[in-house]
């Protein structure tokens, strides 16, 4: 389900026991897959599909979200520059390149946008973000003047930084970046050595892209006379972290603290009775800034008490439960495989909503009849 064929499901079991009831439906995401759909929802933005490049440089495309009255555009790097994309007999960690991300950046500059929300989760890319600088206008040039070809083993060849290019309209907008890592560039908590291996490389290339992205920061540093490669987050998405905090006017923070503040919840909770909310999973991950959290504790500072409902509620999710998260509730009536239970995904969800409603009028009832 999409977050927003999430939020109806819900809202229709609600309305199967209150038809009156006035529901109240936000799509949410964490910053990762979905982040851009949701926000469109929220936010009735409408979908943009640019031309790319993908992490190897073929010719693609990918969406992302644009809300023309706030001027604000909300990419996932994945959409451009992620693994999925990429058949795993094919990946090259080496040469995976970012450039798709700058370009989807330098499509909504020419739409108007200046502010940008970005989600770094699923990159395919080691390359600290030299790909997205080089769309920008950046020129990464070795020893001879010549530009560096796309990837993070080029780096190691990086003579001089040349920034006269970069885009200007990048002075006139923030970043806003979704990031729920605090890795730094380098070394055995960095980019290469944490996200590497995943993405393909074995020990010696991640040895020898952590060199190379030494060299990267060395040179970004020295042009442009700030630290960049010890910053949280920095080696989030093979470095694109440290590409952000080095070339634009960023924040890093974590993915849901950004969607609780662009589609407004925090006031959108306040006189509510219930908050209802849910992911696919409900595990010891959703207390590390999954959406369940984030509204929970989003409705907790308003008062409101949340539900959280769940494809699947693993043992040890009960650290969810809190004054305001009063029940945690699987959607499953009986045993199904994988495919069917997606299939009836929001037929489930929606008699889990309703059934918790009329739980709750019983025991509201119960309450009244047995006051002191």
């Amino acid at each position: 389900m999409s977050a927003l064929e999430a939020a109806n499901a819900m809202a229709a079991g609600v309305r199967r026991v209150l038809p009156e009831a006035d529901c109240v439906v936000v799509p949410m995401a964490d910053g990762g897959e979905g982040t851009v759909q949701a926000l469109v929802d929220a936010l009735g933005g409408r979908l943009i599909e640019a031309p790319c490049h993908d992490a190897l440089g073929r010719p693609t495309t990918a969406g992302y979200a644009w809300v023309e009255g706030q001027n604000l555009a909300v990419i996932e790097m994945a959409a451009a520059s992620g693994l999925a994309q990429i058949d795993p007999a094919e990946r090259d960690v080496r040469r995976a390149t970012s450039v798709g991300v700058g370009e989807l950046i330098g499509h909504a500059l020419d739409l108007g946008a200046r502010r940008f929300i970005v989600g770094l989760g699923g990159s395919a890319t080691n390359d600290a973000g030299a790909g997205l600088a080089q769309a920008l206008g950046v020129r990464l040039l070795d020893r001879q003047g010549e530009d560096l070809p796309p990837g993070g083993a080029a780096l190691a060849r990086l003579d001089r930084v040349d920034l006269s290019g970069l885009d200007p309209r990048l002075a006139q907008c923030h970043f806003d970046i979704a990031c729920d890592v605090d890795n730094p560039l380098l070394g055995p908590r960095g980019a290469s050595a944490i996200f590497g291996p995943q993405k393909g490389a074995d020990p010696a290339t991640v040895a020898e892209l952590d060199a190379a992205l030494t060299v990267w920061a060395d040179r970004v540093e020295a042009e442009l006379g700030r630290p960049v490669r010890d910053i949280p987050g920095a080696g989030a998405a093979g470095g694109l972290g440290a590409a952000f905090a080095a070339l634009t006017a960023s924040t890093m923070r974590r993915g849901i603290d950004i969607v609780v503040e662009a589609v407004g919840l925090a006031d959108l909770v306040v006189g509510a009775d219930w908050v209802l909310t849910g992911e696919g999973s409900v595990d010891s991950q959703t207390l590390h800034g999954k959406v369940p959290w984030g509204v929970a504790r989003t409705a907790a500072q308003a008062g409101v008490p949340a539900i959280i409902f769940g494809g699947r509620v693993a043992p040890g999710s009960e650290a969810l439960l809190t004054d305001t998260t009063v029940a945690l509730v699987p959607i499953l009536k009986s045993a199904q495989d994988l495919p069917q239970a997606l299939v009836e995904g929001p037929h489930n969800l929606a008699d889990a909503a309703e059934t918790t409603m009329r739980l709750l009028l019983a025991g509201a009832s119960w309450s009244a009849r047995h006051a002191i």
